[in-house]
């Protein structure tokens, strides 16, 4: 339960789909209540097989570019520092890649699911390089990665609900209660990368020889 746990807090923290409930507002402000809970289910779909595949599928990519894992979690971690100092300025929008011409272009389409809200709002280079240096530490035991997968698949859960309840959740908080809440989840995500940052920087030194 302490893992599960662990995971679903660091997930949600990085992802914090609070902080997207605005975007996905402006993006959905025209569209009926039905075409809103579909678009939110299959955002959270999307975003929960995107981080299955970087979690199992992500080291072999660092394989193939010869990239270590404690030099993915320094730039994860560095990724995940910028979010969090992001979220404590109020600044979604860039730091979620969704600038003005990718917001007209959103709303031209039929389905804004996949992109940008899956990627890169909510499943963005802070959450993927993360799943991938988490895979690291729990390969080796079939009962962690299973663990993890329930706590994404949970983090996909409330992602699915806090979307479908966002013009709600909008209402009720106001953009003041989002700011509010987003920036504490930002300085949760700014010491995750710094933890990621710290540790990665003790292993590669303990690798040298000063002798």
């Amino acid at each position: 339960m302490e893992l599960f746990i662990y995971i679903f807090a660091a997930l949600f923290s990085v992802i914090n789909p609070l902080g997207a409930v605005p975007i996905f507002v402006g993006l959905t402000q025209d569209d009926s209540v039905a075409e809103r809970q579909r678009i939110s289910f299959w955002a959270a779909v999307n975003v929960f097989i995107i981080m299955l595949i970087s979690f199992f599928v992500g080291q072999y990519v660092l394989a193939f570019f010869g990239i270590s894992i404690d030099a993915l979690r320094i730039a994860g971690g560095f990724i995940i520092v910028n979010s969090g100092f992001t979220l404590l300025n109020r600044k979604f929008s860039r730091s979620r890649g969704v600038n003005k011409e990718v917001e007209n272009d959103a709303q031209r389409r039929n389905d804004i699911a996949l992109t940008p809200l899956a990627i890169p709002m909510l499943a963005g280079p802070g959450s993927i390089s993360l799943l991938i240096a988490m895979y690291q530490d729990y390969q080796e035991s079939i009962q962690n990665q299973v663990i993890a997968c329930a706590a994404m698949a949970s983090v996909a859960l409330v992602i699915f609900l806090i979307m479908r309840s966002s013009h709600y959740l909008s209402r009720i908080l106001g953009a003041s209660g989002i700011v509010a809440i987003s920036r504490i989840i930002g300085f949760i995500v700014i010491a995750i990368g710094i933890q990621y940052i710290a540790s990665s920087i003790v292993n590669i030194l303990k690798t040298i020889n000063f002798g």
